[in-house]
This record gives structure tokens, C-alpha cells and sequence, in this order.
């Protein structure tokens, strides 16, 4: 069970030995545009270090939109995360589910979903695993509901896709803590990773607003049941800087026993 966190992209083997982390996760570029990643001069470092790395795609991508001013550029822009993730070691590329927006019929955006695998596929294949992200809310959200998400592994679940849990998602989505792993991967039959975040929202508020452990709507034992039960990584994306985050990995390292 290694736990980490998600750190500035500037110097993320600093932050995470500042936290005592053995697993870390930033972005490669603003989260909020449509850049590609540049190469980074500590490549070398990353890829040699002990740490389990991630990299999370930018929130921008959304790969399910039925606007092809969205859709397209969202396609390019995570094959170009995932290379520049995989030239890191990453174990993974997270990118969140996407949604069709208000009126759209949510079956375009499997059927988009599906589209940008087989888009991968042809521009030489993904390079490692992406990991599609649940979501707290949005209008036709692909991966909030669980019903949804099945409808999602549907299309691609055949590409090998990989599933980040992320508890004030799901809280805050509207779907229970207890037994959520093993609801989970009856739908994907995986989980890679946890992102482990109380919420400041009530549950169903479909609020994406995360907090420290223990100081939010949701009970942290359920938060580490949820680790414990998937056997994957664990980051935290949670406020406070070093010293919030590293007290929030301390708390899951001793209530799962690690």
C-alpha cells in the first residue's frame, strides 16, 4: 500500500520527500488549456526514483463532448499526455470522465469514448495506461453514476481502460462509501488507483470540493476501508500544502496499517 500525493509540477520528487510520500502526481502543464507537454529536464531523476508516479491529464480534456471543437482537440491533447507520461515512468494517466453537456443524448459520449481509443490505436497506441476518473457532477456526466459507468466500461472496457476511484467524487456524486470497491469492480474489474479526498460537499451535492481527512462530510474510515479493500496506490489531492497533505498521509498510513 504505497500513499502519496498530487504536488506542484515544478519540482515534484522535492514535494514529495517534503511529505514523506511514496507515490506523487501533478500535471505537465495548466490543467485549464490546451498546451502540450514540453520535455522536462528532471526526466531522468523521475524515471530512476522509487516512486509510484502519475500524472493527471488536463481538466480540459474531454473526450466524450459532441462538440468537435472539444472533442478533437481533447483526442490529440491525451496522446500527447500520454507519451510525455510515459517518457516519465508514469504508471498511469489520469483523465476524468468527460460529460455531454445539458439536452445531449449521454450515449454519444460512450460512443466518443470508444472513438478516442480507437483514435489511439491508430496513432501508435497508448503508451500506458489511462485511468478514467469518476466525477462529482456535470450536466450528462459519462463516469458519476455507477449505472453510467457500466455503460462506459461497455465501450471501453475492450481497450484495456483503467479506473481511479476518487472518494469525494463518489460521496459527492451521490454514490455510497460502504462497499464502493467491490461495486466498482464488478463494473471495470480494476481499480489502479485512489484518490483518497474527504469532501467539503454533502453527499449527492455533486460539489467537486475536496478537504483534509477528517475535516469534511465524509467518515476517513470508510475513506482507508476503500484502500484497504482495492490494494492500489492512494494520493491524496487534498488543501494544506505540505503540512495539511502530509498529516493526511500519516492518518491513512496508520488507520490501514501501513
Amino acid at each position: 500500500m504505497r500513499i502519496g500525493a498530487h504536488v506542484d509540477q515544478a519540482d515534484p520528487l522535492a514535494e514529495a520527500a517534503a511529505r514523506g510520500a511514496e507515490a506523487v502526481q501533478f500535471f505537465l502543464t495548466d490543467p485549464q488549456k490546451y498546451n502540450s507537454p514540453k520535455p522536462r529536464a528532471d526526466a531522468e531523476l523521475i524515471r530512476a526514483s522509487e516512486l509510484d508516479v502519475f500524472v493527471h491529464a488536463p481538466y480540459i480534456i474531454n473526450v466524450a463532448s459532441p462538440n468537435n471543437r472539444i472533442r478533437i482537440p481533447s483526442r490529440k491533447l491525451l496522446m500527447a499526455h500520454a507519451r510525455a507520461a510515459a517518457e516519465l515512468g508514469a504508471k498511469g494517466l489520469i483523465v476524468h470522465g468527460g460529460h455531454v453537456g445539458r439536452g445531449a443524448d449521454l450515449a454519444d459520449g460512450f460512443a466518443n469514448w470508444r472513438k478516442a481509443f480507437e483514435y489511439a490505436e491508430k496513432d501508435g497506441g497508448l503508451p500506458l495506461p489511462v485511468l478514467i476518473e469518476n466525477t462529482a457532477g456535470g450536466d450528462n456526466a459519462c463516469a458519476r453514476r455507477f449505472d453510467d459507468l457500466a455503460r462506459l466500461w461497455d465501450a471501453v472496457g475492450p481497450f484495456g481502460a483503467g479506473f481511479c476511484l476518487d472518494t469525494c467524487h463518489a460521496f459527492a456524486g451521490g454514490e455510497e462509501l460502504p462497499g464502493i470497491v467491490d461495486r466498482v469492480k464488478a463494473i471495470t474489474g480494476r481499480i489502479d488507483l485512489i484518490h483518497a479526498n474527504d469532501s467539503k460537499g454533502a453527499f449527492d451535492s455533486g460539489q467537486d470540493r475536496h478537504d483534509n481527512l477528517g475535516s469534511g462530510k465524509i467518515d476517513p474510515e470508510l475513506v482507508v476501508a476503500a484502500i484497504r479493500a482495492s490494494g492500489a496506490p492512494a494520493i491524496v489531492e487534498t488543501p494544506g500544502g505540505v503540512e495539511g497533505q502530509t498529516a493526511d498521509i500519516a492518518l491513512l498510513r496508520e488507520r490501514a496499517g501501513n
